[in-house]
């Protein structure tokens, strides 16, 4: 039995690693999908740790007072992570969100002790499905928010701590689970710190690891496809812009997923291996699969599951 921890806090980050076996035997692949379940972190998403990191290197560097109130713009999870971090180190909390996220996400932020500001959506956009648009109302509102009351915006979309959260826990996790075997990383780009943090820090340790960025296939920038599908379907990225944080230099390639392969992937996640995810998961999780009938055949993939589907029951994810 482990020891009594003194805050939920201490639970952020470890997440186990999973060999998807049984899906691997399905489409007849050589090599391993590992799947490392960010989805069991505290708020249910990879978000933890970011939040985690940016508001303790905020207090270290004396940009957040005590007391002082905190804002972001958030798509969901990350609105979800902070308001759990704020909770427990006493901050108020004020998420900027878009009222086309998923409801379970919104009443979560909520119920967790944050205020919503919540962001009329884009005149084009699609009730329930965040644009790239949607989120550009909610990070104006953010910033507006932050100058008029003095709130220490977060910014996760421009804020390194994001990248060197990934870099110090997710890809030093990754190396230590799979024994170094690790030779490809895959990952949904939301806003691009997973896939940044981890991949430098991957290819430091071994330069030969590639890292492949997943996006929408109707919103692939980084991968010269455009934005054709503004209101794709995969939750949480695939905003159509450049992302700061990440540097085009760790991108090895870019593996287009469409709204069905990302839906049926994340079904069969829940259905042969037990692992009930949302959206961007299940797109991880079908880039692995085209990389290993691929030029990563015989290899070890690592991809994220980001988030629960326990965020999604509200969508059509699961009808």
């Amino acid at each position: 039995m482990g020891k009594i921890l003194s805050s939920i806090l201490q639970t952020i980050g470890n997440t186990p690693m999973i060999e998807l076996q049984r899906m691997a035997a399905k489409h007849g692949l050589q090599g391993r999908i590992l799947a490392k379940l960010d989805s069991v972190n505290p708020s249910f998403s990879k978000k933890d740790r970011i939040a985690l990191h940016m508001i303790e290197e905020a207090e270290k560097a004396g940009l957040l007072k005590p007391g002082q109130l905190i804002v972001e713009e958030t798509s969901g999870n990350t609105g979800n992570s902070l308001a759990l971090v704020c909770a427990v180190k006493g901050y108020k909390f004020v998420a900027a969100i878009s009222k086309g996220n998923s409801m379970e996400r919104i009443k979560m932020t909520r119920g967790l002790g944050a205020e919503l500001l919540l962001v009329d959506q884009a005149p084009d956009s699609r009730p329930g499905q965040v644009s790239g648009a949607d989120l550009q109302l909610v990070e104006d509102a953010a910033r507006r928010f932050a100058e008029e009351t003095g709130a220490y915006l977060t910014n996760q979309f421009h804020n390194e701590e994001n990248n060197e959260a990934h870099e110090l826990t997710t890809a030093k996790e990754i190396w230590e689970q799979t024994d170094g075997s690790v030779a490809y990383f895959a990952d949904f780009a939301g806003t691009g710190g997973t896939f940044a943090g981890a991949g430098r820090a991957l290819k430091q340790l071994n330069p030969q690891i590639k890292c492949f960025l997943v996006e929408p296939a109707g919103a692939s920038v980084y991968g010269g496809g455009g934005l054709s599908a503004a209101g794709h379907r995969i939750q949480g990225g695939g905003y159509g812009k450049v992302l700061d944080l990440i540097d085009r230099g760790t991108i090895d390639g870019c593996i287009p997923v469409t709204d069905e392969e990302a839906v049926r992937f994340t079904r069969e996640l829940a259905r042969c291996e037990g692992i009930f995810a949302g959206f961007s998961s299940g797109a991880n999780v079908c880039a692995a699969v085209k990389l290993l009938q691929g030029e990563a055949k015989g290899k070890d993939v690592v991809v994220l599951i980001n988030d629960s589907g326990l965020k999604y029951l509200s969508t059509d994810l699961f009808d």
